[in-house]
Order: C-alpha cells, then sequence, then structure tokens
C-alpha cells in the first residue's frame, strides 16, 4: 500500500509499504482523510525535535472502518466513519494514575514519535477511536486540533461572561476561541495575518488585535475597563507570546500555555506574584474534549466547512507541505484525502 513519507528535510515522497495485521482489541481503517498539523510542518522543516526521520506524518485523522480484531466490542461494526485519537496512555505514570492521560510522560503521538495516518490503512485500538455517523467525513479531520484548543480552555476553567484573550489564529488557537465562545466567554483575538481577521471576527472574536500595529497592553486595557483578561490563552509558541500572555493577564487571572516555545524565554517574574496568576500548561486533549468538539461541529457544520481551506488529492499529497509553508498567513486548514486520486 502506499504512504506519504517525509524522508528528509524539505521532502516528501510516496512510497510502498507493508499494510498492517489487524491483531486483538484493533480495528482496521481505511483512511480517508488526514489534516496537517504544525508538527507535521515542522518535521517536515526540520524543526521537530520529537520526530526521526523517515517518518509517516499526520495524527488529524478520519476513516472508515474496514475490520475489528477479536475482543472487540459492538458499535464499531464495519463501514461506520471513525475519529481516530492519535496518543498512546501508559497507564502506569503520574499523569495516567491522577487520570490525565494526555499528558502520559510515555506518550507518542501518531505521526510525531511514530508514524502516522498519512497512508491508506491503520491498525488502530479500539479504544482509540470515536465512531460518529453525523459529520461530513473531511470534518472528522478538524475534530483532533480544535479539541486542543477545546482542552486549553478547560484548562482555564473559562467560564460564562468572562473575558478571554487568545494568542495566534491557527487551528489551536480557532479552537480555543471556539471553546471560550461556547461556555459564554468573550473573546479577544491577537493574530498578525491580516488575511485571517475577517474570518476570525465571523466566527465570534469580538476583535483581532495585531500586536505589530497596535499597542497591546493599552489596546487590552481599554477593552477590558482596565481589567485585563480573566484567562489568556498561549497558541503561538514565540518568547514575545509567553511573555505577552503574563504581560496582559489581569490580577488574579489565569495563563494557560499550549503553544510550544522552541527557545528559552525570560520573564519578569514578580509579576507572577503581583498578580497571583494561575499558570497552566496545557497538552494535547481528552477523549471529553473530542466529544466537545464533536457535538460543537455538529450544531455549527457552516463553522467546520470555513475552516477547511484546501483538500489535497491523495495523488498530490506531497506538495501539501510547501502549500502550506508558502500561504501560511491565509491558512486555516489544509487536508489531505486519501480517498480522491
Amino acid at each position: 500500500m502506499k504512504a506519504l513519507v517525509i524522508t528528509d528535510i524539505g521532502h516528501a515522497e510516496m512510497r510502498d509499504v507493508e499494510p498492517p495485521e489487524c491483531g486483538a482489541g484493533e480495528v482496521l481503517l481505511s483512511v480517508r482523510h488526514v489534516g496537517l498539523c504544525g508538527s507535521d510542518l515542522n518535521t517536515y522543516s526540520g524543526l521537530n525535535p520529537l520526530a526521526t526521520l523517515p517518518r509517516i506524518p499526520g495524527h488529524e485523522i478520519g476513516g472508515t472502518i474496514l475490520e475489528c480484531g477479536a475482543g472487540v466490542p459492538a458499535g464499531f461494526e464495519v463501514g461506520r466513519p471513525a475519529i481516530v485519537i492519535p496518543y498512546t496512555t501508559c497507564g502506569t505514570c503520574s499523569s495516567c494514575r491522577s487520570g490525565r492521560h494526555n499528558a502520559c510522560r510515555y506518550n507518542r503521538t501518531l505521526g510525531v514519535q511514530q508514524d502516522g495516518g498519512m497512508t491508506s490503512l491503520m491498525a488502530v485500538r479500539h479504544d482509540r477511536l470515536i465512531v460518529n455517523d453525523t459529520l461530513p467525513a473531511a470534518h472528522l479531520a478538524l475534530v483532533e486540533p480544535l479539541s486542543v484548543g477545546f482542552h486549553a480552555v478547560a484548562r482555564g476553567r473559562v467560564a460564562k461572561g468572562e473575558t478571554v484573550a487568545v494568542f495566534g489564529g491557527g487551528m489551536i488557537g480557532v479552537g480555543a476561541m471556539l471553546g471560550a465562545l461556547a461556555r459564554g466567554a468573550r473573546v479577544l483575538m491577537v493574530e498578525i495575518s491580516a488575511a485571517k481577521r475577517g474570518t476570525l471576527l465571523d466566527l465570534g472574536a469580538e476583535t483581532v488585535i495585531d500586536p505589530n500595529a497596535t499597542d497591546l497592553a493599552a489596546e487590552i486595557s481599554r477593552l477590558t475597563g482596565d481589567r485585563g483578561p480573566d484567562v489568556t490563552i498561549e497558541a503561538v509558541g514565540l518568547p514575545q507570546t509567553f511573555r505577552g500572555a503574563v504581560d496582559i493577564a489581569g490580577f488574579a487571572g489565569r495563563v494557560v500555555y499550549v503553544g510550544y516555545a522552541k527557545e528559552e524565554v525570560s520573564y519578569n517574574t514578580s509579576l507572577f506574584n503581583l498578580k497571583e496568576l494561575d499558570i497552566l500548561g496545557s497538552r494535547n486533549a481528552t477523549r471529553a474534549d473530542f466529544e466537545a468538539v464533536i457535538d460543537f461541529l455538529e450544531e455549527n457544520r457552516a463553522i467546520g466547512t470555513r475552516l477547511v481551506s484546501r483538500i489535497f488529492p491523495w495523488a498530490e499529497a506531497a506538495g501539501s507541505f510547501d502549500y502550506w509553508r508558502e500561504n501560511r498567513n491565509e491558512t486555516f486548514k489544509v487536508i489531505v484525502d486519501l480517498g480522491s486520486g
């Protein structure tokens, strides 16, 4: 069978790989749609320290059940569409023992620490699947990235009537924005791309602030009556946005980091104490986050359609990385359709 493989930095190609066997407790999935994530692009660009090459990318995966192994319970019938939860859990580390399986110390995400979904067939443990018969097929690949943003909102304990500032208008930031709106919060987006501004406003942001064109702290102060946001979510991963999240946070506020900074970050740490901030990390997503996103997309299908920037046919999948890299400022989600030629 065919798989798209990142073989070297800046190069991806189709290769023949051995088809998987469906073992006990596993489901054989015919992969239909795979979304490209920032981690995939970083692997392609040689900027992902967690991935080694060659690597089959892809962890935003939707497909159709072809076969079930021994011991798979009812509900996973052949022909049903399914979404993959791409993280592993060891069950014994401190995170797993505390019930926070999404932060498993030994997690090996598909497409990052192990080969992922950019391949015709996958064997997946049944407990890593969510069956869904209602979403459009391409929207199954939107669930995982939006879930990461929804999880950041859950970590921040966002409540109705609160003000949330989100740094970053990529898919994770959009997930945080939509998750906060779903809880009845007011959302202020911080995003430098003018091309994304209209869509972010249409999706429900009260405003979109370009920190390169506006004094961010002054604008946030004006918009919040000098109180600052109740919750600030960082979904960019740059030192300046890491610091900015603390700088603009309101007193007694919560700061959630879901972005990954690729270099050391220095802070004026007195703000941690003076504001008595809750500073929280956010990693991956839980099944409950996936289910919350599924419910949201089922009620707001037009939003899912709006977030799909381009769908590449399987035969042209190798060019999807360069396309996204060259059009990143105006792109929300690039999806590869493995069911097309």
